[in-house]
């Protein structure tokens, strides 16, 4: 039987589906009509020219792959300027809140510990100002810390710690400068192609790497804490605010760690399991959930923590994508606090081209080596950097 009969419509639509985003992000000024006309047209090609399903897919990753080596910069129309985040122009005139020497402070963000305004400097420069709320500052948040830290990571690719100060009512205040992307809002409007993606997740890792040989933990990686004024990069690690050094004043002992660390489904297995004597490898698995975020199709999150942010609903989510873990796959586990608390279904693993299906070669690798239950196995931040997916960089 010509093996042409046993590839549904469904199975060629799906190919189809990631030739045009693969089309797309090679050149995310390109119209969707006119990549997914490019996808079809080749899938057509591979479909009436291969002998076989395992050369008609491969003909496809290649394809996906070379959209990945020879894409350019976008053109980014007036429109996503003026969406990006930002307050009113309203901000470019003498009026605002005052925090300090800063008299034009207009707000920009409200996260659960802090508020952060955009505002201008004497000079005439943009900065961040972050205005921390003491009574909210609870374990492991610690803005004092924070500021400790930062300094101690000033980098290339970490963000820059300007100044601070303190405000009536104890509120400590970090300046910083204000960065326009954050890599979360790019995701969400498409606003990168993959060349910018593979650069902006190379500062990434150099950041790691970097804050890592200090011996800092910075326990909250995900896309909206990578920073950048432009999708071109450079792209900046941001956020120290619950990051953890041993000998910090600020941080706990380093067998006693605290496990409520992280966000949501960027959490690795070992802190899920109640691990307090955790490392740097729990930063190298969120970057892992990063890097499959910034490879796959639609920039979906790859485990799913449910609607709640449930570490039960998060464990099973990556147990269906990895497959439950035994003695032999994660030796490690049957010393953790929490595990064999709760029987697990035994879930297979699913092999990684279904787990990111149009995604290129080399990033489903780097994503697969940083994604290991045996947190000793997964790549380093420097080993990453060595990875073939940055080879072109």
């Amino acid at each position: 039987m010509d093996w042409r009969n046993g590839l549904g419509f469904t199975d060629r639509l799906r190919v189809i589906q990631s030739l045009t985003t693969a089309y797309q992000q090679a050149s995310s000024a390109s119209a969707f009509t006119e990549a997914q006309t490019q996808a079809r047209r080749y899938e057509t090609e591979a479909y009436e020219n291969a002998v076989s399903k395992e050369e008609y897919d491969g003909i496809c990753q290649q394809a996906i792959d070379a959209a990945e080596t020879t894409s350019v910069a976008p053109v980014t129309s007036t429109d996503e300027l003026q969406d990006a985040p930002q307050e009113s122009e309203a901000s470019d005139v003498p009026v605002g809140e005052k925090f300090g020497q800063y008299s034009s402070c207009f707000h920009h963000f409200d996260g659960l510990h802090s508020t952060i305004y955009k505002a201008k400097a004497a000079d005439g420069t943009v900065r961040a100002v972050k205005i921390t709320i003491p009574h909210l500052m609870t374990a492991p948040h610690d803005a004092q810390r924070e500021a400790r830290l930062l300094r101690e990571a000033h980098g290339p690719h970490t963000v820059s710690l300007i100044e601070t100060f303190r405000l009536d009512g104890g509120r400590l205040v970090l300046v910083f400068p204000f960065l326009r992307y954050d890599l979360e809002h790019l995701f969400r409007r498409d606003m990168v192609t993959a060349t910018q993606t593979r650069s902006i997740l190379r500062d990434l890792f150099q950041a790691l790497a970097h804050i890592h040989k200090t011996g800092i933990i910075h326990r909250d990686i995900k896309p909206s804490n990578i920073l950048m004024d432009s999708p071109d990069g450079p792209a900046y690690l941001a956020d120290f605010g619950i990051s953890w050094k041993e000998g910090d004043p600020g941080s706990e002992p380093s067998h006693q760690k605290i496990t409520d660390v992280g966000t949501t489904c960027y959490r690795p297995p070992e802190i899920l399991f109640g691990d307090k004597s955790y490392g740097t490898a729990l930063d190298l698995w969120a970057a892992g959930c990063v890097v499959a975020e910034a490879i796959g199709v639609g920039h979906r999150a790859l485990f799913d923590s449910g609607p709640v942010g449930s570490d039960l609903s998060l464990i099973v989510s990556i147990f269906k994508t990895l497959g439950t873990p035994n003695e032999q796959k994660w030796p490690g586990a049957q010393g953790l606090p929490d595990w064999g608390k709760v029987q697990f279904y035994d879930f297979p693993a699913q092999v990684w081209d279904d787990i990111l299906p149009g995604a290129s070669s080399n990033g489903r690798d780097l994503a697969r080596q940083l994604l290991c239950y045996e947190s000793s196995e997964r790549l380093t931040a420097e080993e990453a950097l060595g990875h073939p997916y940055f080879s072109t960089c």
